[in-house]
């Protein structure tokens, strides 16, 4: 079946001031502004600074071309989290509101704005991207009189202008005593693609829905095809409050047949499901995601930086999706929504390690696109399979052309075998491993022992290639394409071994003969000819972690202390995550405990400490330093390890800045590691 939808809530709840505990993210100060998301892996809703307004929503793996010769881009889907209030005639706005508070319930995945407007109400309002409900989502709205007010409130759907052709409507669909009043857009996207469907509804929890007498008259009112609205009316005495909701499903056709009809049922089933229920159920799925946790102690700032990582990490994804998580993951369109080596090396290990659902979900994707990679291959004059760089709903390379690292950066196809040799080394799912595991990696191993070049020492090299470190581009033999190619060959052997298949000799041979450079002094070169410029990202360093080629102490600090300087400061967060797991593991706590700050703390953007790819950009939510960072804290100071034997636990450091670091739900067994 096909899905895309969603619906939004608004509720009751209390602002507190920010950094009260670990789970709670509040501001009071609206200038430098950079919002976070709610998110539940179908759906992305970003908050506004601006009261009563969402500034965005995002669909994933929902894509139209970005132009009429352009590449694949993500949907920017129609605004429904849009309301206004009116009291007394006036609209409420910056202009006559105080006491104005946000706050991010991490625990809950809820984001909660409450205001007073002038002296006459109390004005709280939360968004959820619903759990349980993949494409829903609420806005549960309260206001408290604290004089007797008139108010007039609208809901609104408003369609991007780049959508073309919207239908705007409103119908009052009757089943015996129910009646169900629906607002509704539907809108081809903007070079044709997809039909989305966008239905929407108000509900009042007080009051008895089947009722039709008890609720306030809705009005349909629409300025234009691509700006839908329902109000109603409602006299608020004294010290009462009015409770109710404004929900919202949003559909396509990547996911549904008929999205516009999908898109009515979700409203219909949020409207007659009693809030509590709806919520409780969306509340305890979060509380199953949760049972992975990381937990410091001793350190409030470093906890919620950590459980802000997390949240997002899991707010972009979903166990039973098959889907993966662009670096940006749903907080934004940042590179067209794309999937790149960013989920296998970054953000995948952390999930891998505290929720195996997730993680199917993830390298399923692949699975799923591997006749493509295939077809991919053949196109290059290769065997087996080849990952596109940057892959969109079809599997297909979407890199822009002119970008060459959608030509050139081949490790990708090792990242990906990798990732799947994890994820049976963690679950030890044989029937996985038989379906899509092993045919996986035999591809890629095919792969590779086509794309090497033989040299007539008896080494392989691997020729013409942009690395890790993408300033270096049309090189040879760079160090972690090479290192990543052997590691997936070695894997693949493995699987086979697993399954008692026979195992082809070309991929030992290629991964024993595989070149590795090096300077007279020992020092990993990080391609052929390498001379010393400034790298982009961690490149060398990724052959000690996670790839565990490069392993005795002396060349490891010779790598760390040759590379670590140069890196750029424009480049992404995430490579010096790199250099403190490996200082950890090494027992240097100070140096992994600095580089690790270093690694998010300059990217952190206020109030709520979103993360953006590097200190000079403004693109958060950068899922992939999200990823780093969680990493140097189960892989580094946790000392957590994948092996065959499943996820051990080495040489655990703390930093002396903490007093405790816990690590909950690990594995299937969903082990605790506690490390003081």
């Amino acid at each position: 079946m096909k899905n895309i939808l969603f619906s939004l809530i608004l509720i009751v709840s209390t602002s507190i001031y920010a950094q009260n505990d670990g789970w709670n993210i509040s501001t009071s100060n609206s200038n430098d502004y950079t919002g976070v998301v709610v998110a539940n892996g179908r759906i992305g809703i970003l908050p506004s600074v601006k009261l009563l307004e969402v500034e965005q929503i995002i669909l994933n793996n929902v894509f139209d071309k970005e132009s009429p010769l352009g590449v694949s881009k993500i949907l920017l889907g129609m605004n429904f989290g849009n309301l206004e209030i009116e009291i007394d005639g006036e609209k409420v706005s910056e202009a006559n509101s105080t006491n104005w508070k946000q706050t991010l319930n991490m625990k809950e995945a809820k984001f909660t704005t409450s205001f007073n407007y002038r002296d006459k109400a109390v004005i709280t309002y939360s968004i959820y991207a619903l759990r349980n409900v993949p494409y829903a989502g609420y806005i549960d709205v309260t206001i408290d009189a604290k004089k007797t007010i008139k108010t007039k409130v609208t809901g609104k759907i408003q369609t991007p202008a780049e959508y073309q052709n919207p239908m705007s409507t409103f119908r009052i669909l009757k089943d015996m005593e129910t009646t169900m009043p629906i607002l509704q857009t539907v809108a081809k996207s903007r070079l044709g693609r997809h039909t989305v469907g966008t239905s929407a509804t108000f509900i009042w929890h007080a009051i008895n829905s089947s009722r039709e007498d008890q609720r306030p008259e809705l009005i349909h009112t629409k300025i234009s095809e691509y700006d839908n609205r329902l109000f109603f009316e409602k006299e608020i005495k004294k010290g009462i409050s009015l409770d109710f909701a404004w929900t919202a499903a949003q559909c396509s056709t990547q996911d549904f047949y008929d999205p516009q009809t999908e898109s009515e049922r979700f409203v219909i089933f949020n409207l007659l499901t009693p809030k509590t229920d709806l919520l409780d159920q969306h509340k305890a799925l979060w509380k199953t995601l949760w049972e992975g946790d990381i937990i410091i102690e001793g350190d409030l700032q470093s906890q919620q930086d950590a459980r802000l990582a997390l949240y997002h990490l899991y707010s972009f994804s979903r166990g039973d999706s098959n889907l993966s998580i662009a670096p940006m993951g749903l907080s934004s369109q940042g590179y067209n929504g794309h999937i790149f080596w960013d989920t296998e090396l970054w953000m995948y290990p952390p999930l891998l390690v505290l929720n195996q659902d997730i993680a199917r979900s993830l390298v399923n994707y692949r699975s799923n696109r591997l006749d493509e990679a295939k077809k991919k291959a053949i196109n290059f004059g290769f065997k087996g399979a080849m990952f596109p760089w940057e892959s969109d709903d079809t599997g297909e390379e979407a890199t822009p052309a002119w970008a060459l690292t959608g030509t050139f950066e081949h490790h990708i196809t090792a990242d990906v075998a990798i990732a799947f040799w994890n994820y049976y080394r963690v679950t030890k799912d044989k029937q996985w491993l038989t379906e899509r595991g092993f045919p996986m990696l035999k591809e890629v191993a095919d792969y590779w022992v086509s794309r090497v070049t033989k040299n007539k020492d008896g080494s392989f090299s691997i020729k013409n290639v942009v690395g890790a470190n993408e300033f270096a581009q049309n090189i040879d033999d760079n160090a972690f394409t090479n290192g990543s190619a052997i590691t997936s060959l070695q894997f693949a052997v493995l699987a086979a071994k697993e399954l008692s298949l026979e195992v082809d000799t070309n991929w030992e041979l290629v991964a024993k003969n595989i070149i590795i450079h090096k300077f007279l002094d020992g020092t990993t070169m990080e391609h052929s000819k390498y001379n010393g410029d400034r790298i982009k990202q961690a490149d060398v360093n990724l052959l000690a972690y996670p790839l565990e080629i490069v392993n005795d102490k002396a060349t490891l600090l010779k790598d760390l202390k040759y590379y670590e300087p140069k890196i750029a400061d424009e480049g992404p967060a995430m490579g010096k995550s790199i250099f403190a797991v490996i200082y950890a593991r090494l027992g240097d706590s100070n140096n992994a405990y600095r580089l690790y700050k270093e690694s998010y703390e300059p990217n952190k953007k206020a109030p709520f400490g979103a993360l953006s790819e590097s200190p000079t950009s403004n693109n958060p939510y950068f899922a992939t330093g999200a990823g780093g960072m969680l990493q140097t804290l189960l892989f580094g100071f946790g000392g957590l390890h994948l092996t065959d034997e499943g996820i051990i636990q080495q040489n655990p450091i703390l930093p002396k800045q903490w007093k405790s670091l816990t690590i909950t739900g690990v594995g299937k067994d969903k082990k605790t590691f506690v490390i003081k």
